[in-house]
């Protein structure tokens, strides 16, 4: 038995993808963190996150940032891509997109901390950067969250790709 098979993972590794259609969080999976002493951070760039507006059945795309820090348990990250995709022909508007994100991975994990932003490229000439963000409770990961929250925007970023 492989150590792949052993921690229950059964995307990784596997050929020929079944790509799901239809947003559904059962496709992510989880493994032990092996430095669950350390406070140490997991970041994920999806530069290609596509949904549906739900009013317009148009796309819109997104690059999407997923930044964590792990406590037990951590995503597996070809899960979280077939999760992602999953997303592609669900109606959502922008904010709920990543809070929904966040939380099917608090749920999953339990992470120390997490925070998703999606950066969307615009439609009718105005781009929409959600950001949310967990600490967690009674952890100084708490207080963090609160402060990263109030001053995530503190120095936005320079756009000159949208």
């Amino acid at each position: 038995m492989s150590s792949r098979d052993k921690a229950g993972l059964t995307h990784l590794g596997r050929a020929g993808n079944v790509y799901h259609f239809e947003y559904d969080p059962a496709l992510l999976e989880t493994f032990d963190n092996q430095h669950p002493d350390n406070d140490y951070r997991v970041k994920f760039n999806c530069p290609e996150f596509t949904t549906l507006c739900p009013i317009t059945g148009q796309p819109d795309f997104a690059a999407l940032y997923i930044s964590y820090i792990p406590d037990r348990k951590m995503v597996e990250s070809k899960s979280l891509k077939l999760y992602l995709f999953s997303f592609r022909n669900h109606g959502d508007f922008h904010e709920d997109c990543v809070n929904t994100i966040m939380k099917d991975l608090i749920r999953l994990m339990d992470p120390r901390y997490i925070e998703v932003w999606g950066k969307f490229t615009p439609r009718g000439g105005i781009s929409i950067d959600p950001y949310c963000n967990y600490g967690k409770p009674g952890t100084k990961f708490e207080q963090m969250a609160e402060y990263r929250l109030m001053n995530v925007d503190l120095y936005p970023e320079k756009v000159d790709n949208r």
